[in-house]
């Protein structure tokens, strides 16, 4: 028997062969679980291997974000300055999004994962390079250049967009499509190790050993992640081959044409992230609001990684929600609301309510860190869920010839909102205050999605027992 999603017959092991009871029409109640299921693991020992190798060498990537917005805020005390390190690197990578789909459609994706994470990691040591650079420099009153640090952080953003864009699209040729859910759960775990241990590890380290070394542990820590891509089999294209190009791009534009779901599935997710991504506001936020400074940077990152790990391992009944349109929009709706408290969190802190603050970890104000931790970790948690549900949608009703495009679209919907949002988040809050953007942000997420979801309502009808475009 072929995998159903792709015809493929000899990737797949014959424990991820069997098929889900649903869908062979059995009668025999499934056993509801509440807990993450570990099939996939079991399913494909690929599968397997690529997902510990990516969540280890992923903690470290989680360290050199984190760094880069600390370097350049020690370098320039600028906000907007961190909110450009996103910004200068969204094109790029808009570009990198699009053109890594189209390899991963037209070569060997195990080739282009290969490459492509061979490159962020020579960017990765460039990083330790200019960070000690700087670092030396202080000690006679000079800092080094920071257009260098925007260079190499963007040329890292770039491989890691082609890099996640093919990862993704490897997914359905590893496990069968009633696993995929399960597997995106899964992936949900690993971004909440990351993004968990990663920034706090991060906070830790820079504040005990400096930005330089920081930026070495995370190249020591692809290592692991280069293993488990090398432990994949040979993935070259099952179909047509389209080869890169402006045509492979209109064929991709034709698709989505033919595809509202899958469109509507983006568009409620850059509304999320352009307006409720307070990420780039951190470093200000733990120097002159909530206090604790990189310590407290990273307590706030981890926390919006916890509540995704969190909504990751109690994500068994993911498996039994058919409407995926509804609990996509619910959910980011959700997520639109702590978006909300934790801009009133600040508005609290800042009118004067909490005691006086400093960058010192001694002087942090702990009930404001407290609320907007909580805030935090409710935004990734329901960020999560909605975030499983379009990973799903986007897999099962993609044909495997347009999945590297498609993946590369969503790559770069996903990755790219987020660049909008430090845009956002920098500007308004260089014009406001450090706390506008995230409460006018979580009313935006609230109301624009109420509006669009119901412009398309086969969006809201979407059924995962009969995967549609």
């Amino acid at each position: 028997m072929s995998d159903p999603a792709t015809g493929d017959h000899a990737i797949l092991p014959p424990a991820a062969l069997e098929l889900d009871p649903r869908e062979s029409g059995s009668a025999e109640p499934v056993r509801r679980r509440r807990m993450v299921d570990l099939a996939p693991l079991r399913a494909s020992p690929a599968f397997a291997r690529l997902w510990i190798g990516n969540t280890i060498s992923g903690i470290g990537a989680q360290m050199t974000v984190v760094a880069v917005g600390l370097q350049v805020f020690d370098m320039t005390g600028s906000t907007l300055m961190v909110a450009l390190v996103a910004g200068v690197a969204l094109l790029p990578m808009v570009v990198a999004g699009l053109w890594g789909g189209m390899l991963a459609d037209a070569f060997d994706r195990r080739a282009v994962l290969l490459v492509s994470s061979l490159t962020g990691w020579a960017a990765v040591l460039g990083l330790v390079g200019l960070s000690a650079w700087d670092a030396a420099l202080v000690d006679g009153g000079e800092r080094a250049p920071i257009w260098p640090l925007y260079v190499l952080a963007t040329i890292n953003t770039i491989a890691a967009t082609v890099s996640g864009a093919t990862r993704s699209a490897v997914t359905p040729r590893l496990l069968p499509t009633h696993l995929i859910s399960r597997a995106a759960a899964l992936n949900g775990i690993a971004i909440g190790i990351m993004l968990t241990i990663g920034p706090a590890a991060a906070g830790v380290l820079v504040a005990l050993v400096g930005l330089p070394l920081t930026f070495a542990i995370d190249a020591a820590l692809f290592t692991a992640g280069f293993i488990g891509i090398v432990g994949l089999p040979k993935l070259p294209p099952l179909g047509a081959v389209a080869r890169p190009g402006l045509e492979s791009l209109r064929d991709g534009y034709r698709f989505l044409r033919t595809a509202p779901n899958i469109r509507m599935s983006f568009v409620v997710d850059i509304i999320a992230m352009t307006f409720g991504r307070p990420y780039a506001l951190l470093p200000a936020v733990g120097a002159l609001v909530v206090g604790g400074g990189p310590i407290t940077v990273g307590v706030l990152t981890a926390a919006g990684a916890v509540g995704t790990l969190l909504a990751s391992l109690f994500s068994g009944p993911v498996a039994h929600v058919h409407r995926h349109g509804v609990a996509i929009a619910r959910a980011i709706t959700v997520y639109g609301g702590f978006v909300l408290l934790f801009g009133l969190v600040l508005v609290v802190q800042t009118i004067g309510w909490g005691a006086a603050v400093s960058a010192e970890w001694s002087q942090v104000a702990r009930p404001a860190l407290v609320a907007a931790a909580l805030a935090m970790a409710g935004m990734g948690a329901s960020d999560e869920i909605s975030a499983i549900f379009r990973s799903t949608m986007l897999l099962a009703a993609t044909p495997d010839e347009m999945r590297g495009r498609t993946q590369g679209l969503f790559t770069v919907v996903v990755a790219g909102g987020p660049r909008l949002g430090d845009l956002y988040v920098g500007a308004v809050a260089t014009m406001l205050a450090l706390w506008a953007p995230p409460l006018f942000g979580g009313i935006l997420i609230v109301a624009l999605i109420a509006v669009v979801t119901r412009t398309q309502r086969s969006f809201l009808a979407y059924d995962a027992r009969n995967p549609s475009l």
